[in-house]
């Protein structure tokens, strides 16, 4: 396993792409915690009404979890599999936006491997 240090630009941009996911899932779970008025009007056409406060919590949570050093791989694999359930929500919907969470899911692991020497070394990119 190698002790090098990673890259700052790589340090910066990984943490630039976690920080972007706040974009995603600050709003998604302030939302669910909150509700605002006609929230839960709308929640309610697809999902129990009480369901929002305990995923707006789950979603707050796992990206806590995700930037903290110390849990970055627990939070990032609960990440991953919150994400799992909401594409498959979208496909069950039939409404085409499933890949907005894969998308969020990939930058979100990017983001991890481009900040993580221990991610890099237990997942390499091989080149030639």
């Amino acid at each position: 396993m190698t002790t090098d240090p990673v890259p700052k630009w790589q340090r910066i941009t990984g943490w630039v792409l976690s920080g972007l996911l706040a974009f995603v899932f600050l709003p998604s779970a302030f939302f669910k915690i909150a509700q605002p008025a006609g929230f839960l009007d709308e929640w309610s056409k697809t999902y129990p009404a009480a369901s929002a406060l305990p995923l707006g919590v789950i979603e707050l949570t796992l990206f806590v979890l995700y930037l903290i050093p110390m849990t970055r791989y627990v939070g990032g694999l609960l990440m991953l599999a919150y994400l799992g359930g909401a594409v498959a929500t979208h496909v069950h919907a039939n409404d085409g936006m499933f890949f907005v969470p894969v998308i969020v899911g990939v930058v979100a692991w990017i983001g991890l491997y481009l900040r993580d020497r221990k991610l890099r070394a237990l997942v390499p990119v091989v080149s030639g």
